[in-house]
């Protein structure tokens, strides 16, 4: 069976989502991020990056959203939750994943965790105030370019939606409207009404 190793409030979201979508017999376990758990060597040997999501699958750990993503996505291809049989649209998908994980996580992480990249106190102070702006400007270019509706890529559900959902639930958080972008939340919404969202969402909100 395959094991997702998760944390309350993570981007594993996404993964436990897309497991769900495709029937994937799996159990989830819980790091306590908040605790530090990540750094402990128990779960290091599991995942040396001190990250989660990570997937154990019976050849090996998986690590990093996009590949989980895809990994599921081809591992349940009667779910259809990527254009298999396309390798250009499969390319599409995998390049608006790897912009969320890249580009918009990254953004993010920059208010939440700019001791990453920084020690002087002002420049993580001055990361955090310009944080909102940088992750406004990649949902703009979301809502105007790369959206296209109902679900990220058109009529047909993906992986790319858990994704998408993951990043739009922090936005509130993080002062950001997210009436600025009606689109995104309508698919929000649209998201919210899946079985499978409400059956793993409870998990990453205690």
């Amino acid at each position: 069976m395959l094991r997702l190793y998760y944390g309350p409030h993570s981007c594993a979201l996404a993964a436990d989502i897309a497991l769900a979508e495709a029937g994937l017999a799996y159990e989830a376990v819980e790091v306590d991020l908040r605790a530090g758990d990540q750094r402990r060597p128990e779960f290091l040997s599991v995942n040396p990056k001190g990250r989660v999501p990570a997937l154990v699958t019976d050849r090996g750990i998986l690590t990093e959203n996009v590949a989980i993503l895809a990994f599921v996505a081809q591992s349940a291809p009667e779910a259809k939750l990527a254009p298999l049989d396309d390798a250009f649209a499969f390319a599409q998908a995998q390049a608006f994943n790897a912009y969320l994980a890249a580009t918009v996580h990254v953004a993010f992480a920059h208010g939440r965790r700019g001791y990453r990249w920084a020690d002087d106190a002002d420049a993580i102070a001055e990361m955090k105030r310009k944080a909102p702006e940088a992750v406004g400007d990649c949902f703009e270019l979301i809502e105007r370019e790369m959206f296209r509706g109902p679900w990220v890529m058109g009529e047909a559900y993906s992986v790319c939606d858990p994704y998408l959902f993951t990043f739009t639930r922090w936005l509130a958080d993080d002062g950001i409207d997210p009436a600025r972008f009606p689109k995104v939340q309508a698919h929000a919404r649209r998201m919210a009404d899946r079985a499978a969202v409400g059956k793993v969402l409870p998990r990453y909100v205690s």
